[in-house]
């Protein structure tokens, strides 16, 4: 005879307040405490899992040596044939009734995930597959549907501005496009009138800002000179200077064994050499960073035109106000590398 749902849930919630009341075997296989684990656990529950995976993953997470009331309200709820996806908290000191209501009922606990500012989509996609269900495909699929993504105003160049890095709590078994929705909603919050309004006060869209913050981020990962670099390349934007920036060329080459920038490598034909080519490239050169988008927004008022790496292999810069000054800068940089033997 077939049972449908709600008799199965009367007679599920029977078997319990029989077992419950009357002790026994019974209570202490789906009352009372079952689960060993000595802190918090959780179980990830895939699409390829079956009430077999299910029982070990459980066994594991919990330290549980006895599975009979799991099996018991299982079998009588048809849990086999309506497992639900999803991240599980395994409390220390639960029983299985608890569990098992949890599981049933697709009570998922929310995860923080990490989206870094990465130098390519290719390993933000990495990333956010370690992190959740959904597969790398499942997210280069998203990502590449050129309707979605172009009716909210990017394409394949300017694809990285999209991303906001931060964390986001999400479930772990998100769909692909509701997690796009959730980035969508992080851009629209970050860009608000105010950080617009900054954006266009300097000439540029929100787009363009993450595009200058992208070449900041790839000169220096000291963020206390950000500011001062973004100030410097918006200084040769309002002059009608080239850029000229070596991460721009680097990332024309597409060669990440380059370590030296040499003359023959600023003839490369790309709409993202700087030196050739006035203005911003096309689009930004890696995710930028939320203190890279920061320094293009409020950027040290300064007059400087160039910068060369310090000699000493800080990490911090030589400024200068005109090429002399730079060139002198810049042959103690080009000395220093030669020492290293670094060409």
């Amino acid at each position: 005879m077939k049972r449908n749902k709600h008799t199965m849930l009367a007679i599920t919630s029977s078997l319990v307040v029989i077992a419950c009341l009357t002790g026994g075997y019974l209570y202490r296989t789906v009352c009372s405490p079952l689960l060993r684990n000595e802190k918090t656990a959780y179980l990830y529950i895939d699409r390829d899992d079956d009430i077999d995976s299910v029982r070990v993953k459980i066994r594991a997470a919990g330290r549980v040596t006895r599975m009979e009331g799991f099996d018991l309200l299982a079998a009588y709820d048809g849990y086999g044939r309506k497992i639900r996806t999803g991240r599980y908290a395994l409390n220390p000191g639960g029983n299985m009734l608890g569990l098992y209501k949890t599981l049933s009922r697709g009570r998922q606990t929310p995860l923080m995930l990490t989206v870094p500012a990465t130098k390519t989509i290719g390993q933000l996609v990495k990333t956010i597959d370690r992190q959740l269900m959904i597969d790398s495909a499942e997210i280069r699929k998203s990502l590449t549907d050129t309707a979605t993504i172009k009716q909210w105003g990017f394409d394949e160049r300017t694809l990285p501005a999209f991303f906001i890095p931060d964390t986001y709590e999400c479930y772990w078994n998100v769909s692909p496009q509701a997690l796009l929705r959730k980035l969508r909603q992080a851009y629209q919050h970050f860009w608000n009138e105010q950080r617009t309004a900054q954006a266009a006060a300097v000439g540029l869209t929100p787009i363009e800002a993450a595009t200058l913050a992208s070449i900041v981020d790839e000169e220096t990962s000291k963020n206390d000179e950000k500011p001062i670099i973004a100030g410097l390349y918006l200084n040769r934007l309002k002059k009608g200077m080239r850029l000229q920036a070596d991460p721009t060329v680097k990332f024309a080459l597409n060669d990440p064994a380059v370590r030296r920038i040499l003359f023959q490598h600023l003839e490369v034909d790309s709409p993202y050499n700087t030196y050739k080519h006035e203005g911003l490239p096309p689009g930004p050169i890696r995710i930028a960073s939320v203190q890279g988008i920061e320094s293009v927004l409020n950027y040290v008022r300064h007059t400087y035109l160039y910068m060369c790496a310090k000699e000493d292999f800080s990490g911090y810069h030589h400024f200068a106000v005109n090429s002399a000054q730079h060139a002198a800068n810049a042959r103690r940089y080009q000395q220093a590398l030669n020492r290293r033997h670094i060409h």
